[in-house]
């Protein structure tokens, strides 16, 4: 709802727990909705948010427990989007899309299970990154894995030491 948009309150609910509002309210065009402030959890901080749905029959504590699940799957497609580049389509129709995101949830899922395998303590996008540099090279992915920022064993280094000037400047 945007600032300064006018309502009048039609009734006002009991309220419990983390709910410290809630409003069946009529907006100044006519349109009838509940409007719920509470306190839910984001990324593991409390917010105080305000929540304006038109299902009057569900419970304050619903409304906020069905946004809470829908954050995280907000939070699961912006990881797949910035880890496995899927906002750039290969092809425009439905079909192709449609197997674009069906390949990107398989190696998204692929990658979990191997960072499970591996019990992989860094960040995703970290564990991506790792994988696109050696996806073409005959490495044992799950050793590597396993060892990296661990101390374990020893490292074979995958680039020559040119490789880390910029030419011209070495």
């Amino acid at each position: 709802m945007k600032k300064g948009t006018t309502y009048t309150v039609a009734e006002r609910r009991e309220v419990a727990g983390r709910v410290h509002e809630d409003k069946v309210i009529d907006l100044s065009n006519g349109t009838r909705c509940r409007r719920v402030r509470a306190t839910v959890e984001v990324d593991g901080e409390d917010r105080e948010m305000v929540f304006l749905t038109n299902h009057l029959g569900w419970a304050a504590s619903t409304v906020t427990e069905l946004y809470r699940a829908r954050w995280q799957v907000e939070v699961f497609f912006k990881q797949l989007k910035q880890t496995l580049k899927l906002s750039d389509l290969i092809r425009y129709s439905a079909n192709g899309i449609r197997w674009q995101i069906w390949m990107a949830l398989m190696v998204h899922m692929l990658m979990r299970y191997m960072a499970w395998l591996s019990q992989w303590t860094h960040s995703h996008v970290r564990l991506f990154a790792m994988v696109r540099g050696v996806l073409w090279r005959r490495i044992d992915l799950l050793k590597l894995l396993e060892r990296y920022g661990t101390g374990q064993g020893s490292y074979r280094n995958l680039a020559t030491p040119a490789q880390a000037y910029l030419p011209g400047l070495a």
